[in-house]
């Protein structure tokens, strides 16, 4: 088969090549799954760009896979073969911690991800342990269920952290893949959302999909919010989000790689019992939850498509800010 590694090479434009690979074959527990879409996460480059540290060399990255079962392992009976499924950032957890034995698996300390641990899906086949594999819903098309897998499941997740009041006002600093999926669920459910961004395209992106307002992630929102969430991997936004906060409020961040945060003046940024949390990662709950909302909102994830050929130009259309929405890798199918 076909698929990208990464190469661990200083030159980015050189941070995966496509090479040949045997099929692999499933564990007892596992799926193959044949890949017919995978979206292009921002995790994909950090991990390729080394802003995340290497766990297995020349891995294949890619966490957002949606393809059909062609091979079940002796154990596994909850997927059939030609059951569409999706193959998702967690990949196993231990179940035995402290945190999996209280529901939050997300912070399991023997985790194990898709992508960064175990070959992911710029591949023509992955494997996945049937157990973390998610069941697609039949009114979503791959192409917009891949981007759910992470972006809209980590932005669900902010979401849930940020402890929006009913009819509250959300602000939102970058508009790229995970935030105009977590925008429209917002939205739906009844928030003011306000965008803050440096793209003009993604500012009239957010317009279009009923945003209160779009500026530049520089300025100040219109109005003082009741929570906020960072998915812009830029820790100079952090004390003007916090700024923007109305009293009680609450930020999150949303990435899992965030650049120096600058220091913070407790009048200004934290005072007034303002919150400021992080998201790690995502439990399963919260996937099979979002896929549901997906459907009965709905989502619908803008979509840019790059043929499997180009997922290194996919790559760097990210790194350069180019892509509005998300991208996706389709495959090339015999």
């Amino acid at each position: 088969m076909r698929a990208w590694e990464v190469t661990g090479s200083a030159r980015r434009r050189d941070r995966i090549q496509l090479v040949t690979r045997r099929i692999p074959t499933p564990e007892p527990h596992e799926l193959l799954v044949r890949v017919e879409v995978c979206g292009v996460c921002r995790t994909d480059l950090h991990v390729a760009d080394g802003d995340l540290p290497s766990r297995r060399p020349a891995v294949v990255p890619g966490h957002e896979a949606v393809g059909h079962v062609v091979q079940v392992g002796a154990a596994v009976s909850r997927f059939a073969i030609g059951d569409r499924v999706g193959i998702a950032w967690l990949r196993h957890t231990c179940g035995e911690c402290r945190w999996c034995r209280i529901g939050s698996e997300n912070l399991c300390t023997g985790a194990l991800f898709t992508g960064w641990d175990a070959d992911g899906g710029y591949a023509e086949y992955a494997t996945v342990p049937a157990a973390y594999g998610y069941r697609v819903p039949h009114g979503l098309a791959s192409e917009q269920a891949a981007p759910l897998l992470c972006a809209g499941i980590i932005g669900y997740r902010s979401l849930l952290r940020a402890a929006l009041p009913p009819g509250g006002r959300l602000g939102i600093y970058g508009f790229g893949a995970s935030a105009h999926l977590t925008a429209q669920i917002a939205i739906a459910q009844g928030a003011e959302v306000h965008v803050l961004t440096r793209g003009e395209g993604a500012r009239r992106l957010a317009l279009a999909l009923g945003a209160a307002s779009a500026g530049h992630w520089g300025a100040d929102p219109p109005v003082p919010l009741d929570a906020a969430i960072v998915f812009a991997p830029v820790g100079d936004i952090v004390p003007s989000a916090l700024a923007a906060l109305d009293r009680g409020g609450s930020l999150v961040l949303a990435g899992i790689h965030l650049s120096e945060v600058p220091p913070l003046d407790y009048q200004r940024h934290l005072f007034h019992e303002k919150r400021l949390t992080s998201v790690t990662a995502n439990t399963r709950a919260d996937g099979e939850e979002l896929l549901r909302l997906a459907v009965a909102l709905p989502v619908r994830a803008e979509v840019t498509t790059f043929p499997f050929d180009a997922a290194d130009q996919a790559l760097d259309s990210l790194a350069g800010g180019t892509v509005a929405g998300v991208a996706v890798l389709r495959m090339l199918q015999e």
